[in-house]
């Protein structure tokens, strides 16, 4: 599942802040009408107690449906869920989003009970209760815990759904029971309308707030031309790889059908050359307007299109058919072009990062999964490309055989402004994911989406020395040494001491003895297949 807390930062600046105000206000207000003993407000509150109450005697039926709904959206039963959703956060490694949802229900929950003794307010009082229920009444508990529970379901909601009827649906559904909670406490005859008011106001702010100062983190948060999403009359590009996809004809029905299903129009068409491998193509499919890019082709197509695409806010879908994939892998987009080309028109967006990559022999370009030298940029140099057509990334196990005699370089490293380390390695990556086929987790820290590039140096001393860093990857060790160290930063700078072969995304870029890597973060729009809803009740 993706859990991607940019998507609940709102188009418009300074929203998430208006909404914290006007809550506040509502509950300064409330708060200093209840203290004083506002006639109009105790007017209010006593005329709606007395017809819920004498509506409410006439169906006991709904009254027990109230009291389930009482213990059910109970204090310790949503603290209880709250601490399941929060340790689920911790696992996934979203600290902030975790924190976030410990510290909303301790905060709301313990700010209610003082709340409570600061107000001293007596509850409604009736010769024959409905509810039997103790302590004072303002504000409610029920609603400043509805108000913080359903909350925080529906900002998880949005950072995990794709925008669409099903996200519509789930807002519907826990705004709907919010109010129902809150809402029970009058007809039960246990609070008053401004009791549950303010309680709402409390617990909504209050999380809002919370979200704004623990969850968002800076770090993560796309470029501003990043979170356009076109102009919504469902266009699409494709820009195609004719040498990968087959026959072109097919494929093309392929898309035609797919477009179809999502009720898009007819996409436009480009194909690649041997001269330009999608740069131009995409280029054209901008001017032209798209809402989205489709790149179907190898790993190179895929690049060449999102390094156009880059902050212009257009996404791009991609329908992976080279050999390595790893964007699609890493990303969790389908390598069945169909399944893919769904993901593609009915997927969400997610903003990704992409990194400037930059040689001392001339290459300036940009990479999205993995760049550097040595023993890895030998294994795609020295892959056969007849093999390959017949046994895909299988090729690149024979090739990395024969690149095993690498006897390795002195190398110097510089991450940002930390002081440089030398090494002789035998191969240095710097990631953008951490996955490479098969599952194989070489950087298991790297995410595409955290602004941080990730750097792996790999230094066996002699050809047994390779067991240990094999076992150490696979188990996702986290020690480090000279054999196998790893660094995080913004800003990688490599010196080789001698002319060292060089890839990036699984592509030679011939020999050099310098690369610089700085990471841009995201200034890309990637569409990926819609994660499953999590249901944390």
């Amino acid at each position: 599942m993706s859990i991607d807390p940019r998507r609940a930062v709102p188009g418009r600046p300074g929203l998430l802040l208006a909404i914290i105000a006007v809550l506040a206000v509502v509950f300064g207000l409330l708060a200093t009408a209840v203290a004083v003993r506002w006639a109009p407000l105790i007017d209010l509150d006593e005329d709606v107690a007395r017809r819920a109450y004498d509506a409410m005697s006439q169906s006991p039926a709904t009254v027990r449906v109230m009291e389930v709904a009482a213990a059910v959206f109970s204090n310790l039963s949503v603290a209880v869920v709250l601490g399941g959703i929060a340790a689920y956060a911790f696992w996934r490694k979203e600290w902030r989003l975790g924190l976030w949802v410990l510290l909303s229900s301790a905060v709301a929950l313990l700010g209610n009970v003082l709340l409570k003794l600061l107000f001293s307010r007596e509850r409604p009082r009736w010769d024959e209760p409905l509810h039997e229920i103790g302590g004072y009444s303002f504000p409610s508990g029920h609603a400043v815990g509805a108000g913080m529970f359903f909350t925080v379901l529906v900002l998880i909601t949005i950072i995990v759904t794709a925008r669409g009827w099903r996200r519509w649906l789930l807002l519907t559904l826990w705004v709907g029971l919010g109010v129902f909670v809150a809402l029970s406490r009058v007809l039960l005859g246990v609070h008053y309308l401004s009791d549950i008011t303010g309680g709402l106001a409390f617990g909504i702010g209050l999380t809002v707030a919370l979200w704004l100062l623990v969850a968002l983190d800076p770090a993560r948060l796309p470029s501003e031309l990043a979170v356009l999403t076109g102009t919504g009359h469902r266009r699409a590009a494709v820009v195609l790889n004719p040498a990968k996809v087959g026959p072109v004809e097919d494929f093309k029905a392929k898309v035609r059908a797919a477009a179809e299903r999502a009720d898009w129009n007819e996409p436009l068409w480009f194909e690649t050359t041997i001269e330009d491998p999608g740069y131009g193509q995409a280029t054209a499919a901008l001017e032209a307007g798209v809402d989205l890019i489709i790149a179907a082709g190898g790993d190179g197509t895929v690049r060449a299109v999102c390094e156009e695409a880059a902050r212009t806010g257009v996404a791009v879908g991609i329908v992976p058919h080279g050999t390595g994939n790893l964007l699609a892998r890493n990303l969790g987009i389908p390598l069945n072009s169909r399944d893919a080309l769904e993901a593609a028109f009915g997927g969400q967006d997610k903003a990704i990062d992409l990194s400037r990559f930059t040689t001392d022999s001339g290459v300036e370009t940009s990479f999205l999964v993995m760049a550097g030298l040595g023993m890895d940029a030998m294994i795609m140099t020295g892959v056969n490309d007849d093999l390959k057509k017949r046994v895909g990334w299988a090729a690149y196990f024979v090739s990395g055989l024969k690149a095993l005699r690498f006897p390795g370089a002195k190398v110097t490293i510089t991450v940002d402004d930390q002081e440089p380390r030398t090494f002789r390695a035998r191969t240095v990556v710097i990631g953008n994911v951490g996955f490479l086929q098969a599952g194989l987790p070489l950087l298991p820290d790297a995410r595409i989406d955290d602004g941080q590039l990730d750097v792996v140096v790999i230094a066996p001393r002699r050809f047994l020395g390779w067991i240990p860093i094999v076992w150490r990857v696979i188990t996702r060790r986290k020690r480090t040494n000279d054999r196998l160290d790893r660094f995080t930063g913004r800003r990688v700078h490599i010196s080789a001491s001698a002319p060292t072969p060089m890839q990036l995304d699984g592509d030679p870029v011939g020999e050099g003895t310098e690369i610089t890597a700085e990471v841009r973060p995201g200034v890309l729009l990637v569409r990926v297949p819609v994660v499953p809803v999590v249901d944390p009740v």
